[in-house]
Formats: structure tokens, C-alpha cells, sequence
């Protein structure tokens, strides 16, 4: 199942950034001749309420949502990974900090705080990128924090530290290469996490604006057509189910390698 979600995930990428070079149909064109028409060879995945092509639309949204989706689960990731090692290697004070600071941030329901920040926003790809970011790197953080600390306690990193050998040595040499497995594995979620969260705002009005447009934006358009012309919503949200599916089985797969290091070890 891992190699199905890989070559269906590179397959996605490759028809949303390579497709529209071929695929010259305009997104932004309007036809009152054909609006609401059904999937056919002149239209792949039909025309919405202002007659403009879907799969057009689908491939130009996808952009937005996959680009908004990298970028904010890697800015994430790496906000939480210097969090987490800057916790689990100092330890003492600097970890409770640390910790209070995760916590204060968990008590607000992911999704809510996201609301409230855009809500006073006026959303773009940048500020969905820079919000979706803030509210996401808490995840990582604990997960990294947890195993630095187990990290720090092992013989050769105390070995390392009495030595007087430098803190930044120590944490590129030898507690990167052992959190890479966790940090690949979480920003993968995060990944499909960043997706979603994109896809929900812009369905509820507080994502992407018109005229630009996403996968979520394509839905919240289809759904006051859904009853007769399915095909809006449908084909943006398959991607989206496809794409974070995908991002699962991966993590899921190196989840799975990762466990089984650890019991050989």
C-alpha cells in the first residue's frame, strides 16, 4: 500500500503543477452556454454555476492548497523541532517553560484558534500559510521534546557533554540523525493536517478570496449546487481525500519502520 500512496501522490503533483502547462482551458473564463454542464470530452469534470471549467479550476486550486499545505507543515516542523530539542536537551526550567507554552496553546482546540486569528485577518496565501503554521507546531514539539529528553539521557550524549564538547555539535551530529525517523513521520501529518485546515477555512468563507481559489473554495462553491450537479464538489474533494490518504499510508509505513528499529535495537 506504501508504493500505491507514493506513486499516486507523485502522479497528483505531477498533473496539478505539470497538467496546466498543457491543459490551457482558462479557469477564470466565464460561458453562460454551459454552465452547470455535466462531465464530458469538451469538459473532464464538468462546468459549475458560472459555466467555467472544473478540472481547470481543480488544477489551479490544487496548486494553492498543496503549496499553502508544504509550506505551513514545514515552517510547522521546524518550529517544533527546535522547540522539542531545546526542551528535551536543556531540560530544568527551560523545559517547564517550554512545556507551559505547548499547553497554553493545546487548550484552545486547533481548529477554533484558527478561526479566531483569520476572523481578524484578511486571508491570503501567506497569512493562511503563516496562521495554519502558528497553530500547528505544537504536535511536533511534543513529540520531539519526548524524545530528546530520553536522548539526553542516554551514556555517550552525557559522555559528550562532560567533554565540554559544543551544544550545537552535539545536536546536529548526534540527536538530528535519531530524530528524523519521528520528524519525517509527523511532518507528513502535518502535511494533510495543513490541507484540511486550508480546505476548511476557505469552505467557510475565511480562506482563499476570489478570484483566487483553492480545493476548499471549490467545494464551499459546489455546495448550494450539490443536488444537481455533484460533479462541483466532487472532484476537489477527491483530491483532498486523495492526497491526505496517501500522507497517511506513508506515515503509517514509516511509523511502522520506525517501531521495528526500535525493537531490534
Amino acid at each position: 500500500m506504501f508504493k500505491v500512496a507514493i506513486y499516486l501522490l507523485i502522479f497528483i503533483f505531477i498533473v496539478i503543477f505539470i497538467l496546466p502547462f498543457f491543459y490551457t482551458v482558462s479557469a477564470f473564463d466565464l460561458n453562460p452556454k454551459e454552465i452547470l454542464a455535466a462531465p464530458s470530452f469538451s469538459h473532464l469534470f464538468g462546468t459549475d454555476r458560472l459555466g467555467r471549467d472544473v478540472l481547470a479550476r481543480v488544477l489551479i486550486g490544487g496548486q494553492t492548497s498543496l503549496i499553502i499545505g508544504i509550506l505551513s507543515a514545514t515552517i510547522a516542523s521546524f518550529i517544533g523541532l527546535l522547540i522539542g530539542i531545546t526542551a528535551g536537551y536543556f531540560k530544568g526550567k527551560v523545559d517547564k517553560s517550554i512545556v507551559i507554552l505547548i499547553d497554553l496553546f493545546l487548550t484552545f482546540p486547533t481548529f477554533f484558534l484558527l478561526l479566531a486569528l483569520v476572523s481578524y485577518i484578511q486571508a491570503s496565501t501567506i497569512i493562511l500559510i503563516i496562521v495554519i503554521s502558528i497553530t500547528g507546531w505544537m504536535s511536533m514539539a511534543r513529540l520531539i521534546r519526548s524524545e530528546s529528553f530520553a536522548i539526553s539521557n542516554k551514556p555517550f550524549i552525557k559522555i559528550q557533554k562532560l567533554a565540554n564538547v559544543s551544544n550545537t555539535k552535539i545536536i546536529f551530529k548526534y540527536f538530528a540523525p535519531l530524530l528524523a525517523p519521528i520528524f519525517l513521520i509527523s511532518f507528513t501529518f502535518l502535511v494533510g493536517g495543513s490541507i484540511l485546515s486550508e480546505s476548511a477555512l476557505s469552505f467557510l468563507g475565511l480562506g482563499i478570496n476570489p478570484p483566487d481559489m483553492s480545493w476548499g473554495t471549490l467545494l464551499s462553491d459546489g455546495k448550494a449546487v450539490i443536488d444537481i450537479a455533484w460533479w462541483v464538489s466532487f472532484f476537489p474533494g477527491l483530491f483532498i481525500f486523495l492526497v491526505t490518504f496517501c500522507l497517511i499510508q506513508i506515515s503509517d509505513y514509516l511509523q511502522k519502520i520506525a517501531n521495528t528499529k526500535e525493537v531490534i535495537n
